[in-house]
């Protein structure tokens, strides 16, 4: 493709599936709260509160990567919900007999793993001119 910047189409797929995977998986909250409430760590107040309210912002950031004119927007807030739940996935790394469905080892690499998914969130939104611009990949 003359013109457009390298990796378009691969960012163009990653946005969609990220729509898809993060508005299925924040409805999912509201869907089975009560595997969501069993990761929350105890020290956060309000667990079944904070599980409604990132389950409403992942389903909504999620489908706000289907809008041209928000999808930047929603893949930094995507970032940030993925930064903020972060604990919770190190609370199951940390408590591997809570979570027999799961390797211990498989908790673990999921933490190093959701940096990554913060890259290619971020990366699969970044390639739109800006001013008249491309961002460079």
């Amino acid at each position: 493709m003359v013109g457009k910047p390298p990796g378009t189409a691969l960012r163009t797929i990653l946005k969609y599936a990220f729509a898809a995977f993060f508005a299925l998986a924040g409805a999912n909250h509201f869907y089975r709260p009560a595997w969501y409430l069993k990761i929350m760590p105890p020290i956060l107040p309000y667990p079944l509160i904070l599980v409604y309210l990132s389950g409403a912002l992942e389903t909504a950031l999620g489908l706000a990567l289907l809008s041209s004119r928000l999808e930047r927007k929603a893949g930094w807030g995507l970032a940030a919900l993925l930064l903020a739940v972060f604990p919770a996935n190190a609370y199951m790394a940390a408590r591997p007999e809570a979570f027999p469905a799961f390797k211990p080892l498989v908790l673990w690499l999921r933490l190093p793993l959701q940096f990554v998914l913060i890259g290619l969130v971020l990366w699969s939104v970044s390639g739109k001119p800006v001013r008249g611009k491309t961002r460079a990949d």
